[in-house]
């Protein structure tokens, strides 16, 4: 409902003014009276309103000065003047302030109502327009806020094909000063721990329950922390951004490039937030700094790494540790890595074998960040390959668990059994690599249809000939690489266009068409129909056709 002040100064008047508004069919609210332009600015101060009804001779302030005043301070407010015959100066008074209409005297009901009738619809379209123009803000912002941490989750998975390509995205999410800077990452997640006088029997690494009131599960809370850590990434005014990676549900992962002292108090700050709210104690892991988009996977397992041994006393030790092996090095990861993407769990256990020993020898931290190092680079072979881990074999999830592998055999065993796990999976999917292959290919597509694509960048990201890929593809899908794309980023826009108001120029950007014109004449050519004419006819008829326009 609209509300509406009367203005004048005759009481009879404006009691007829009254009785001739069906307010309940206009949908107004008759709310006050003034008998004055002063009177009417006072109740305009106290109260909200949004049509008046004034008459310009009036004592103590007059319609004009009323009109300017009115104008000046409350400019939204709809007006509607009642003047005379004789008054027509007060007319072009009422035209110049841009009143609403005006209505000479004496006043017929009928000609009210369609003046009234005529400026709830004008408020009726003001108020719609606000409503598209906030629920756009609110969906670009949801879509922005989606694509930034698809954009950042790709980067610390290691999956930047392109320097430049990459540079320019970040440069739209506002990150691009971070590509040269040094970024690190932060870890946290609710966790149970053994207690600290015993260590987990090998029935508990088998996959037995550690600890814990199974009716307060950490599980159970996971959203709460995720909400929690997200609002402080939004307090923080943009020094940090939260993300989540789907292969460690239970944790929230925070990147900056703000100073190691700044994340620590921000971690300390976010624990005690969380112990306040949640009743559990908060498990932080901050990883080391990482100079360039290449290297924040390497940081961003450093933080998983970090949190892993948190608590455990085994971190502090590590750093201590004066001599001896206490991490692999990176050259020996990617030896590694190339094995298990061949699937050669033997070559795996050789690999292995004597890091595990020369830091078994050194120290206790460092052995078991050695074990954590190589059960990550499992972990991620694992989720690549869509290999569901054993609850045994999820150290992650219970990292005590690793203080039972207390022999570097035991350690290698266990490491080595999920090893060969993996590789029967890559030998699985060599028996089918052409389609396991483009299964993949088209993943990537969906998940990505956003970004630039190329068929050159994903025949070299698969390791193919870009000519042998672009056969083997349109043998295979049935169409062509870049139909294909087209395709999915058109289903894409239509379903933009049907459930949103989202501006072409918007569309385009998060469908990966590099203008609007583009998208207009591509979508064009495709359906028959520019957007705008496909968008209107699903306005006009309430709901979308079944089928989508003819090719």
């Amino acid at each position: 409902m609209y509300r509406v002040l009367i203005v004048d100064d005759e009481p009879e008047i404006r009691q007829g003014l009254r009785l001739k508004i069906d307010a309940g069919k206009l949908g107004l609210e008759l709310a006050g009276e003034a008998s004055n332009g002063v009177e009417a600015l006072e109740r305009l101060e106290d109260e909200a309103y949004d049509i008046v009804i004034t008459d310009m001779n009036m004592p103590v302030m007059d319609g004009v000065s009323f009109l300017e005043a009115c104008r000046e301070r409350h400019p939204d407010i709809r007006l509607v003047v009642i003047t005379g015959y004789e008054d027509f100066q007060y007319a072009r008074a009422a035209l110049r302030h841009q009143a609403s209409d005006y209505l000479l005297k004496p006043v017929a009901a009928d000609e009210l109502a369609d003046v009234l009738s005529k400026v709830t619809g004008e408020l009726d379209g003001e108020r719609q327009e606000t409503a598209r123009e906030e629920r756009t803000r609110w969906e670009l912002s949801q879509y922005y806020k989606e694509m930034k941490e698809h954009f950042v989750v790709r980067l610390i998975k290691g999956e930047v094909d392109r320097e430049a390509a990459a540079l320019e995205r970040a440069r739209r999410f506002g990150l691009d000063a971070w590509s040269e800077a040094e970024v690190r990452f932060l870890t946290v997640g609710l966790r149970e721990r053994a207690p600290a006088n015993r260590q987990p029997a090998q029935a508990e690494v088998d996959g037995a329950t550690i600890g814990g009131n199974p009716d307060r599960s950490p599980d159970q809370f996971r959203l709460p922390l995720e909400l929690i850590c997200r609002e402080r990434a939004l307090e923080s005014g943009g020094a940090c951004e939260a993300f989540r990676d789907a292969g460690y549900p239970g944790l929230v992962h925070f990147a900056t490039v703000e100073s190691e002292a700044w994340l620590g108090d921000f971690a300390a700050q976010l624990a005690e937030q969380t112990a306040a709210l949640l009743g559990f104690e908060l498990a932080v892991g901050i990883g080391r700094p990482a100079i360039g988009f290449k290297q924040w996977k390497e940081g961003y397992l450093s933080s998983l790494l970090a949190w892993n041994l948190s608590g455990s006393g085994l971190h502090e030790e590590d750093r201590r540790s004066p001599a001896g092996r206490t991490a692999m090095t990176g050259e020996e990861l990617k030896v590694i890595e190339r094995y298990l993407e061949r699937g050669e769990p033997e070559a795996f256990e050789r690999a292995i074998r004597l890091p595990l020993d020369e830091a078994f020898a050194a120290s206790q931290a460092g052995f078991v960040k050695v074990i954590f190092q190589l059960y990550l680079q499992l972990e991620s072979q694992a989720n690549e390959s869509g290999i569901a881990l054993d609850h045994a074999e999820q150290l992650w999830l219970r990292p005590e668990m690793a203080l039972a592998l207390d022999t570097a055999d035991k350690a290698r065993v266990f490491l080595t059994r999920i090893a060969e796990k993996v590789a029967l999976q890559h030998r699985h999917e060599a028996e089918e690599s052409d389609h396991a292959l483009i299964d993949a290919v088209l993943r990537f597509i969906d998940e990505n249809y956003m970004t630039d694509l190329n068929l050159t960048d994903l025949a070299e990201r698969f390791n193919y000939n870009p000519s042998y890929f672009s056969e083997m593809f349109k043998s295979k899908v049935g169409k062509t690489f870049i139909q294909y794309v087209t395709d999915a980023r058109m289903a894409q826009a239509i379903r933009l266009l049907e459930g949103t108001q989202l501006s072409l120029w918007d569309i385009a950007e998060l469908t990966g068409f590099s203008n609007a014109s583009y998208f207009s004449s591509k979508f064009k050519r495709t359906y028959g129909v520019t957007p705008s004419d496909y968008r209107q006819r699903a306005s006009a008829t309430g709901k979308i056709d079944s089928e989508l326009p003819k090719k």
